[in-house]
């Protein structure tokens, strides 16, 4: 059974972020790849995932198709866009994800531009508008 999650602990985010995947806008995500340990093990190729809105009502069947890790600093313009926020530019991208992983580091880390970042692709196998 794919596990279901939402984006974001905040409702108005979640919701915002589930709205771009049904609409096609995005088809990527990314995260701190030091969170993922053998305990919570991070995405592969394959998994599919249940997205919920900020109420858990399940609204998208996702699968993943490409996961890459990279440093913080060699994001690309490519994953920025597939992303779908903002204006789709890798400036947007890193000032809004430097932000984000500055207030939400794993225990002991700290953000640094090298820091190791989980990119994840992923294709819509069902969609609830």
């Amino acid at each position: 059974r794919p596990n279901a999650w939402a984006f974001s602990a905040h409702p108005g985010e979640a919701d915002r972020l589930l709205e771009l995947v049904i609409g096609g806008r995005k088809t990527a995500m990314s995260s701190d790849a030091r969170w993922y340990d053998d305990q919570t093990p991070a995405p592969h190729v394959g998994e599919m995932s249940i997205i919920v809105n900020s109420h858990g009502r399940p609204k998208a069947l996702v699968v993943t198709t490409q996961v890459d890790t990279v440093p913080y600093d060699e994001v690309d313009a490519e994953h920025a866009r597939l992303e779908g926020e903002g204006d789709l530019t890798q400036d947007y991208w890193r000032q809004s994800h430097q932000g984000y992983f500055t207030e939400t580091p794993p225990p002991g880390a700290s953000f640094s531009p090298t820091m190791p970042v989980l990119l994840e692709q992923f294709a819509v196998l069902y969609k609830e508008d």
